[in-house]
């Protein structure tokens, strides 16, 4: 996407849009906007198509929803807020520009919430929205209380966004359509840099180069955080330092500023020793397991040492970090078939997240639900995705979610399934949704797990493949008992519904 469409942050506060409409509320990153602007006390209204979860929590907070896509949405609206996912020939963005409606970019209405605001921005090509939430969390606990809007929901919190008292703001800053170059950051965090939305950036090194713009957006008087265990990660600090900014490193790294040693995971969590200059922080604990866990709560431990709040606030609000819905979220047990829902899509989260399930499964099997997100990553990514998902003993594929992509012979499900090193008995292919619960049923025994994973689409299956699973003894499915945690790679999609 060109960024020259988007308007950097300025003078603009939330309060001058008025009266609010945001096109496809239902997707986690507009839900989220949605629910910051009505904590603010704004007007608030939103179209969808489908009836996702987050929209009655809007309701709640007074939000007015409309389920279907209309031109008379607009009556009386002052601004029109649209994602990336809704098309410039959508019927109300049409009419917004025909009534002279000011039209911004979830970004752009986004930065307008942030001005005045000291703001703490998190991108990466993984791990953005658990590392917002831990960092939001860490701010919570010092009594700052931030405001915040994260691609998914804190489950200690309840919603992924709040209008907070304090001078913090934090934000999962999303690099897939260049909009994050809209944000001018006090502290700066990139968890990772890998090759990812290629179809914006073209080959990684473009995308590594539009980080490194990003980085340089930062308040001269801040912080820039990247991972020294990251090679993506390293090259941009090296290239920042070179520039003499002020950047600051974490990881298993010797060189790494604060360093992580004698880490351990299970599936009880994670847990290692931390220094920084020198000096010893004693031992973070987190009760989510992973490896790439434990480095992302590390990044928020260095944003609290860098914004000079109390470590103790970290190690505290990190010890008891629930987890964020959709990045490894129990759903409920049936059948003593345990079932978790998890978004990852990528092919290194993915990785992540089947091996962190494999901890949890033990003596059990691992049956994976896949729905692949966005045509152009599933062909490019083809091998390394079908690599991630032969970690699972069985596969249930979906056919890829692209809202707006022409799929072209050859593509999709139907080539990724072959390229799946899995025997042709462990691995099916169905074509319709209403069919997945009874498959998984019929493959599923007791001690194993299932896990849906992908597109944002597949987070509303869990519940019917617990039912599904429920109903071959003819007992209820055991509710949901909390969230543990993986990896988040793209953080704040949102679908026209």
């Amino acid at each position: 996407m060109n960024t020259a469409q988007f308007t950097p942050a300025g003078t603009l506060t939330a309060e001058d849009l008025g009266r609010i409409h945001l096109i496809g509320v239902g997707g986690v990153g507009m839900s989220g906007l949605a629910r910051l602007f009505l904590t603010r006390g704004l007007p608030v209204s939103g179209s969808e198509l489908r009836q996702w979860p987050s929209l009655a929590g809007l309701r709640a907070l007074g939000g007015t929803i409309h389920m279907s896509h209309e031109a008379s949405n607009l009556d009386g609206v002052d601004t029109v807020v649209y994602s990336s996912a809704i098309p410039q020939d959508h019927l109300e963005m049409v009419e917004a520009r025909r009534r002279g409606l000011r039209v911004l970019h979830r970004s752009e209405a986004l930065a307008a919430a942030m001005t005045g605001r000291r703001t703490v921005a998190v991108a990466g090509t993984h791990g953005k929205t658990t590392t917002t939430s831990m960092v939001t969390m860490v701010l919570q606990q010092a009594g700052a209380d931030p405001s915040f809007v994260i691609g998914g929901e804190i489950s200690e919190v309840g919603s992924g966004a709040h209008h907070g008292t304090g001078e913090h703001f934090v934000v999962e800053a999303d690099e897939s359509d260049r909009s994050f170059l809209i944000y001018r950051p006090y502290l700066s965090i990139i968890t990772n840099i890998e090759a990812d939305h290629l179809n914006t950036y073209g080959d990684l090194a473009n995308l590594e180069a539009t980080f490194a713009e990003f980085a340089r957006l930062t308040d001269p008087d801040g912080f820039i955080v990247t991972c020294a265990d990251d090679p993506g990660g390293r090259r941009l600090a090296e290239t920042l330092r070179a520039e003499g900014r002020r950047v600051w490193t974490y990881g298993e790294s010797a060189d790494a500023d604060l360093r992580l040693s004698e880490m351990v995971s299970s599936a009880k969590g994670v847990r290692y020793l931390a220094e920084i200059d020198g000096r010893s922080l004693g031992e973070i604990r987190l009760p989510v397991p992973g490896r790439h866990m434990g480095l992302n709560s590390a990044s928020a431990v260095l944003a609290a040492y860098l914004l000079e709040l109390p470590v103790a606030a970290a190690e505290a609000a990190l010890a008891s970090f629930p987890g964020v819905r959709r990045r490894f979220e129990r759903k409920g047990v049936a059948d003593g078939v345990l079932v978790y829902d998890e978004y990852a899509y990528h092919p290194t989260s993915m990785t992540l997240a089947l091996q962190t399930l494999r901890e949890v499964a033990g003596e059990g099997r691992l049956i994976a639900v896949f729905q692949p997100y966005r045509l152009y990553r599933t062909r490019d990514l083809q091998a390394e995705i079908a690599a991630a998902l032969g970690i699972a003993d069985e596969l249930v594929l979906l056919e890829v979610f692209g809202p707006g992509e022409l799929r072209q012979p050859g593509e999709g499900a139907a080539a990724l399934i072959e390229a799946v090193p899995l025997p042709a008995a462990q691995k099916v292919f169905v074509d319709s949704w209403d069919d997945a619960p009874a498959e998984v049923a019929r493959r599923a025994r007791p001690g194993d797990v299932v896990v849906t994973m992908g597109a944002p689409p597949i987070s509303l299956m869990g519940d019917q493949l617990l039912d599904a699973l429920a109903a071959r003894t003819g007992g209820p499915a055991a509710g949901t008992t909390g969230l543990g945690e993986a990896v988040d790679p793209d953080g704040a999609a949102s679908t026209a519904g």
